[in-house]
């Protein structure tokens, strides 16, 4: 197995994995990855194993301290060298869930990001993965402003 940045050849892959993984309203479409591939690549993190990707992380770095809804579709505000790592989706192919890839891909993702500088990772999350974060350090900061496909999350943080 291989951890590893994406790259555009992985778009199919990767929006194949997000459909498979959130609601319509919550996922993004192929369009928006599209978008997030090629302005911050260095922010996508794939678990890959014989040429097959079985998980992937996303997000941008930013200096807002929180996760707004329109960073999801507004790649431009990524700043590389900016305080805060936001996560948009930690996804994990259906048929691979409860093997530790997601664990494996969140310390590697927590390692880069550390070594890059920044302050910290931020997501959100639904309240019932809030333990499964907590493993990692980060805090429940309570329910997030966003409400990104009209559903209710909870905002985590990993202070670094």
């Amino acid at each position: 197995m291989e951890i590893r940045s994406a790259s555009m050849q992985d778009l199919a892959e990767i929006a194949q994995l997000e459909a498979k993984s959130y609601p319509l309203r919550e996922g993004a479409s192929k369009e928006t990855l599209q978008a997030r591939l090629a302005a911050f690549p260095e922010c996508f993190w794939v678990l890959q194993d014989k040429g097959k990707i079985l998980a992937f992380i996303n997000g941008m770095a930013c200096d807002q301290p929180d996760l707004k809804d329109e960073m999801y579709d507004q790649p431009s505000l990524h700043r590389a060298q900016g305080r805060w790592q936001m996560i948009f989706s930690v996804v994990t192919a259906p048929e691979c869930r409860g093997r530790g890839y997601a664990g494996m891909l969140m310390r590697r993702m927590i390692q880069d990001v550390k070594a890059r500088g920044h302050a910290g990772v931020v997501l959100t999350c639904k309240e019932a993965l809030t333990g499964f974060y907590a493993q990692f350090g980060f805090e429940n900061e309570g329910v997030s402003q966003s409400s990104h496909g009209g559903a209710q999350w909870y905002q985590m943080r990993l202070r670094l």
